[in-house]
C-alpha cells in the first residue's frame, strides 16, 4: 500500500492540487529551454564560427548556472514546510538569509566564469580561432550570475508558498525579450558572440527586477515576518541552507555531467553522430521539462504535508507526483516510438542524420519512464529536505553505472553512439529505482522526513 487507506476524493484533490502547481512550472521550464533555442538560432544565422563560440561558451556557463539552480533548490522545501506548519512569520527571515546566500554565490560564480572560464576553454583544446569569441561571450554572460542566483531565490520563495505563476510570468518575459535584444546587439550593433552574452545578462537582470517588484507589491507575500530576524547575514542560517543546497547542487551537476560527458564521447564518432545525438537529446530535453515541472510541484506538496506532520499526506503527495510524471513520460515515449522519423525530420533533412537520430529516439523512448521516476522521486525527497543520500545515489548511478556502461559499450564493444545511449538508460534506471526506494522507506517511518524534522516544523514560533 503506497499510503494508508487513500480515499478517491483525497487522491483526486491531490492530483488537482499538484497539476495546478505543475502547469505554470512546466511553462517556466519550457520558456527556459526556449531561451536557449533562441540564443542558438540567433548565433546560427551569423555562421558556424559564432554558433560554435556561443555553443562552447554556453556549456561552460551552464556549469555555474546549474550549480546556482541546484543550490537555491533548498529554499522551496524549506518555505513549503514552514507554510504547511503555519509558521509563515518565519519565512521572511529565512528568505532574507537566502538572499545573502544567493548574492554571495552569484558574485563567486561571476568571478569564476569571468576569470576561470576562458582558461577552462583553452585547457579543453578548443580550436584556437574560437577562443577569443568564447572568451568575450563568457565575460559578458558572467554578469548574469548574481541576477540568476537572486532570481532563483525569488522562485524558491514563490513556489514554496504555492505561488508558481510569477515564475511562469517572468520566464516567459525573458523568452519574449531575448530575441529582440539579442538581434539588436548581435546583428544591428554587430557584436556577435559578445552581443549574445550581453543580451543574456540584460534579460536576466530585467527578469530579476520585475520579479522583485512583483514580490514587493503583491499582498500574498505580506505577513511573512519580514520585520523579524537579523538584517545582515546570519552564518548559522546560511550554513543550514548550504547543508541542504550543497548536496542538491552536486546532484544536479552529476546528471548534467553525465549528458555532457556522453556528448563529448559521441563527438569522437564524427559529424553525423554528433548531429544525430544532438537531435535526439534536444527532443528528450523538451519532454523532460514536463516531469521536471511536476517534480518541482511535488517538492512543494510533500513539503507542505511534512510541515503539517502528515505522514499519509507525504506519501500521497509523493507517489501521486511520481505517478503523474510517469504518465506524462509514457505518452512522450509512445510518440517517440510511433513517429521517430517525423520528429527527427523537424530538426534535419540530412538522410544520414535523420536515420541515425530516429534510431536514437527509440532508445530515448526507453528511458522516458526511468527519467520520470527519478526526477519526481528526487523532487519528493527534496520536499522532505533529504539531500545527502540522494546525492550519493546520483553519483553512483550516473558515474559508477551509467558512464562506465556507456563507455564500455560505445568503445570496447564498438556499439558507438547507441552504446553511449544504453549507458544513459542504465544510469537513469539505476537512479530511478534507488531514489524511489529511498522515498518509500523514508516516508513510511514514524517521522516521514527523518531527523525529527516534523517535530521541528511543528514547534511553537
Amino acid at each position: 500500500m503506497l499510503f494508508p487507506h487513500p480515499t478517491r476524493d483525497g487522491v483526486a484533490a491531490e492530483v488537482r492540487a499538484t497539476l495546478r502547481l505543475a502547469a505554470p512550472l512546466i511553462a517556466s521550464q519550457l520558456a527556459a529551454v526556449g531561451q536557449n533555442v533562441v540564443d542558438i538560432m540567433l548565433a546560427g544565422h551569423l555562421g558556424a564560427h559564432v554558433l560554435g563560440a556561443v555553443a562552447v561558451g554556453t556549456n561552460v556557463w551552464s556549469l555555474a548556472l546549474m550549480t546556482t539552480v541546484g543550490m537555491m533548490m533548498a529554499l522551496s522545501p524549506s518555505v513549503a514546510q514552514l507554510d504547511g506548519a503555519r509558521r509563515r512569520d518565519e519565512i521572511g527571515p529565512l528568505f532574507r538569509q537566502a538572499l545573502w546566500l544567493a548574492l554571495g554565490a552569484g558574485l563567486l560564480f561571476m568571478a569564476a566564469v569571468y576569470l576561470a572560464g576562458p582558461k577552462l576553454v583553452a585547457a579543453m583544446g578548443i580550436a584556437p580561432a574560437l577562443i577569443p569569441d568564447v572568451t568575450a561571450f563568457l565575460h559578458a554572460v558572467s554578469f548574469a550570475a548574481p541576477a540568476v542566483s537572486l532570481y532563483m531565490a525569488l522562485r524558491g520563495l514563490s513556489e514554496g508558498l504555492s505561488l508558481p505563476r510569477p515564475s511562469m510570468l517572468f520566464s516567459l518575459l525573458g523568452l519574449i525579450l531575448l530575441a529582440p535584444i539579442g538581434y539588436v546587439l548581435m546583428y544591428q550593433v554587430g557584436l556577435g558572440a559578445f552581443g549574445s552574452g550581453i543580451a543574456m545578462s540584460v534579460v536576466c537582470w530585467l527578469q530579476l527586477l520585475g520579479f522583485a517588484a512583483y514580490v514587493r507589491r503583491h499582498p500574498r507575500y505580506r505577513r511573512l515576518g519580514w520585520e523579524r530576524g537579523r538584517r545582515g547575514p546570519d552564518p548559522a542560517a546560511i550554513a543550514g541552507l548550504l547543508r541542504l543546497g550543497g548536496p542538491m547542487a552536486v546532484s544536479v551537476l552529476m546528471e548534467v555531467g553525465l549528458f555532457s560527458g556522453a556528448a563529448l564521447f559521441v563527438a569522437r564518432f564524427g559529424e553525423t553522430a554528433v548531429a544525430s545525438h544532438q537531435v535526439a537529446l534536444s527532443v528528450a530535453s523538451v519532454t523532460f521539462m514536463v516531469p521536471l515541472g511536476i517534480a518541482l510541484a511535488t517538492t512543494v506538496r510533500v513539503g507542505n504535508a511534512a510541515g503539517r506532520g502528515d505522514r499519509a499526506g507525504v506519501r500521497r503527495a509523493g507517489f501521486i507526483g511520481i505517478g503523474l510524471a510517469v504518465a506524462c513520460q509514457a505518452v512522450a515515449a509512445l510518440v517517440m516510438l510511433v513517429l521517430p522519423l517525423t520528429i527527427a525530420g523537424l530538426y534535419t533533412g540530412d538522410p544520414a542524420v535523420l536515420q541515425t537520430a530516429a534510431g536514437l529516439l527509440f532508445l530515448a523512448a526507453l528511458f522516458q519512464l526511468s527519467d520520470g521516476i527519478q526526477v519526481a522521486s528526487a523532487g519528493a525527497l527534496r520536499g522532505l529536505k533529504d539531500a545527502r543520500l540522494p546525492m550519493l545515489i546520483t553519483i553512483f548511478s550516473y558515474w559508477a553505472v551509467g558512464m562506465p556502461t556507456g563507455w564500455f559499450l560505445a568503445f570496447a564493444q564498438d556499439w558507438r553512439t547507441p552504446g553511449m545511449w544504453v549507458g544513459l538508460i542504465a544510469g537513469l534506471t539505476c537512479a530511478a529505482g534507488l531514489l524511489l526506494a529511498r522515498f518509500h522507506m523514508l516516508s513510511r517511518g514514524p517521522s516521514p522526513i527523518g531527523a525529527a524534522a516534523v517535530a521541528s516544523a511543528r514547534r511553537p514560533a
